[in-house]
């Protein structure tokens, strides 16, 4: 059962219950820490299924149990949390270059936008690579956080979400607008991953994808490819060893990257 008061224990955020934006940086920083991104949380063979799911049974598997899972389990309930918490909190939708190639479609990625003391905040805990940790203000000026730039840049599509390095050119994030979305609106995305696991050919329900935030930057597994962004300074390796990748893939899952 969506428990509020479970949740933010879960999260380290216990008693943080303001309406603010330095409580909704937390939030998004603690959750991301936390939780980690786990396309393994479920199984693809069960069924792909993104517009109709149980609040309940997603809270139990991916924040309670803590394993995680993707941007439609971990922003659906952040969405959840938030306003339960009192936000002005509105549903949105991106995509991806990987996204729109899979997909065809500019309803892709789920997160949320907030709408807090006069501005408008992008608000996301559940995106598989180097992202903004804390709230991102929806304007026109570069923002950095632990050593990344992030910038929004007008597109004929909406907004592109970039992001720089500390070493690095910029680089597209996700594509989106401002549109506000309802659950239903991911259908066609459901259908289309139902379509692409289908394939016999594929073998995408093995696929390995999961990252957390940790104090200082964000670490991924990609299959065999391990990227770790450190003060905003990005170390990739490929991973040959079994024994080591397991290991490493644990470490991500379960928080312990000391």
């Amino acid at each position: 059962m969506f428990d509020v008061d479970r949740y933010l224990r879960r999260i380290g955020c216990a008693g943080e219950t303001g309406v603010d934006i330095t409580t909704l940086r937390k939030l998004q920083r603690n959750h991301l820490m936390a939780i980690p991104y786990n396309s393994a949380a479920y199984d693809l063979a069960d069924g792909v299924r993104i517009v109709d799911l149980d609040d309940g049974a997603i809270f139990e598997t991916s924040i309670a149990d803590g394993r995680g899972g993707a941007c439609y389990h971990l922003n659906r309930l952040f969405h959840r949390l938030l306003r339960e918490l009192g936000y002005d909190v509105t549903l949105v939708a991106g995509t991806t270059a990987e996204g729109r190639d899979n997909f065809g479609t500019d309803i892709e990625h789920m997160f949320n936008r907030v709408s807090l003391d006069g501005g408008e905040w992008l608000v996301d805990v559940g995106y598989p690579g180097p992202t903004y940790v804390e709230p991102l203000l929806v304007s026109d000026t570069v923002q950095t956080q632990y050593g990344s730039q992030f910038r929004l840049v007008g597109h004929e599509s909406g907004t592109v979400l970039q992001r720089r390095g500390a070493a690095t050119r910029w680089g597209l994030v996700y594509t989106f607008t401002l549109k506000p979305r309802q659950w239903s609106d991911w259908k066609e995305l459901e259908d289309g991953f139902r379509k692409l696991l289908s394939d016999a050919e594929r073998d995408d329900a093995q696929e390995i994808l999961c990252g957390r935030a940790f104090e200082d930057g964000q670490v991924f597994m990609r299959q065999r490819r391990y990227l770790t962004v450190r003060n905003g300074r990005e170390q990739v390796r490929t991973i040959t060893d079994d024994d080591e990748h397991r290991m490493l893939l644990s470490r991500v899952l379960s928080g312990d990257l000391g």
